[in-house]
């Protein structure tokens, strides 16, 4: 006869896995283990609708239709994975439980982490005004990157900035890939000439591997592209329109703007440092090689979220996933992990309306192409891949986790 407590365990909601997060990472995960015969896997994911993010810039860039990059969570869910639409407030490691934001709990015996990274428009002063307002847009969020192909679009003169942001971010080169959309488009309206286009960058070079950098400033020098390096924004002032930037040690300097176009800092959600789970930077404490946690063997993590060396980017997720539902699925068959993540990251950087350059690195920062040697280089075949083949892939495989 059960006893009381395990009447109140057995009336808990229990998976074998749990997932946190149905975006990319998530989703993908869930759809290998799937795949290769796990059966009792739920994600949690609180958003009714997904997002294919690297179309973003598209959509801002005015190369992309918004609706293109929308589609509801309900069908992008794989196949036999229940999803349960709640967002997590905590995690338990001792007691393997998920403190969900409706008051429910979820047992598991595996716990996967993949609830991305978020927009911290707050860190900036005035930042998340300036967004607000009529001159202000970003590529980082779906409703601003709608106004961002608008206001692009309607430009014929004056002083566009450009924000790369420092720190751990999200595919972070890609603030700069409507840059060179708008730049042809304004090019092909003859108005470039008018309108003074600035870039700042927080690193010493415009992307920090020579054979990418040496590829990038060639579009730079095409389109006359104000950049200046070593700098990060400090505040915004949206009545004036003027921001303030500079290095961390260095002279402030401001300057007016009449579009104002911004990667935000980002950062891990708070609930993994308030659950005991995060590094020094509030990321997912994991080995990066076999992405389990170094604290809580019943623990991983993938994706902007996870605690690794690399560059964060969805294109990170292909080996990361494979990876991961390779090393659990040995861990629950009693086996050792021994499959591990080589670090690889991507940024493919739309350099024109037509033409793409592919940067694919590992997480020492050196080349690793994976289509062909020097698929670094502007092609008009990196763009078709970027634009046209990669999302079909993404909505018909990666998510069910066939790629």
């Amino acid at each position: 006869m059960s006893t009381n407590g395990q009447s109140e365990r057995d009336a808990e909601r229990a998976h074998q896995v749990v997932v946190v997060g149905g975006g990319n990472g998530g989703l993908s995960v869930a759809g290998r283990l799937r795949r290769a015969g796990m059966t009792d896997i739920a994600v949690v994911e609180p958003s009714q609708t997904h997002y294919y993010k690297p179309l973003f810039s598209h959509i801002a860039g005015g190369t992309a239709r918004a609706s293109e990059a929308v589609r509801p969570q309900a069908d992008v869910m794989p196949d036999g994975v229940e999803w349960i639409p709640d967002a997590v407030n905590a995690v338990d490691p001792q007691n393997r439980r998920v403190h969900l934001a409706s008051g429910d709990t979820l047992r598991y015996d595996q716990l996967i982490l993949s609830p991305g990274i978020r927009n911290d428009w707050d860190a900036v002063p005035g930042l998340d005004e300036a967004m607000n307002s009529p001159h202000g847009a970003s590529n980082y969020d779906f409703a601003l990157a709608r106004k961002a192909s608008q206001l692009l679009r309607s430009m014929r003169s004056g002083t566009v900035v450009f924000v790369q942001a420092p720190g751990p971010a999200s595919c972070a080169g890609a603030a700069q890939k409507p840059m060179y959309q708008a730049c042809a488009y304004w090019r092909a309206m003859n108005v470039l000439h008018d309108i003074h286009v600035v870039l700042l960058v927080p690193s010493p070079t415009i992307f920090g591997i020579p054979e990418i950098d040496a590829e990038l400033q060639r579009s730079i020098d095409e389109y006359d592209i104000d950049v200046r390096t070593g700098t990060v924004l400090h505040e915004v002032d949206p009545d004036e329109r003027t921001i303030v930037f500079g290095s961390d040690e260095g002279e402030r300097q401001q300057l007016r703007y009449d579009l104002l176009m911004v990667e935000p800092p980002q950062k891990a959600p708070e609930w993994i440092r308030a659950s005991g789970l995060a590094d020094d930077a509030g990321f997912v404490a994991v080995d990066p090689r076999t992405l389990r946690s170094t604290a809580h063997p019943d623990i991983w993590a993938l994706g902007d979220a996870a605690g690794t060396a690399n560059s964060k980017s969805g294109g990170a997720l292909r080996k990361q996933t494979k990876v991961l539902a390779e090393n659990l699925r040995a861990v629950v068959d009693g086996r050792d992990p021994t499959s591990a993540y080589d670090g690889y990251g991507v940024c493919p950087f739309t350099v024109s309306r037509s033409t793409a350059v592919f940067a694919e690195f590992d997480d020492q920062l050196r080349l690793m192409p994976s289509l062909w040697r020097s698929s670094y280089r502007e092609s008009r075949m990196n763009w078709i891949i970027d634009r046209q083949i990669f999302p079909q892939v993404y909505w018909h495989m990666i998510l069910q986790g066939r790629a």
